[in-house]
């Protein structure tokens, strides 16, 4: 079970907003960090959605924290939403997989490490 206010694929323009719902969230960061939004296990990604600091630096992060273990849930997802705005939901390729956003079916194994980058 899937919602997605608006995606970031295909023909959204550059400049448009992406919202996406609570509960894509909440499941990305499950299968991301077990649901830690302050995780901080030495993979060089952080928070609920393992996010790279260079990522989370281009995406206009840095308004709320260094980095994103150190901001809230809502700051995380506010920056998911850019990011999911400037690369897609392919900045998560195998929890987004997983869960149904991208193609490709139901990948094997869980995304710690495999966060929004490249960053």
């Amino acid at each position: 079970m899937v919602l997605v206010l608006a995606v970031a694929t295909g023909g959204v323009r550059a400049d448009a907003a992406v919202r996406v719902a609570d509960l894509v969230w909440d499941g990305l960061a499950d299968c991301e960090s077990g649901g830690d939004w302050q995780a901080d296990t030495g993979n060089g990604y952080y928070g609920g959605l393992q996010i790279r600091p260079s990522t989370w630096a281009e995406a206009d992060g840095p308004r709320f924290a260094d980095r994103p273990d150190r901001a809230g849930r809502r700051e995380q997802t506010t920056v998911g939403d850019e990011i999911v705005r400037r690369q897609g939901w392919e900045a998560w390729p195998s929890c987004a997989r997983e869960l149904g956003l991208i193609g490709g079916g139901a990948a094997t194994g869980h995304g710690a490490g495999g966060g929004a980058g490249p960053g």
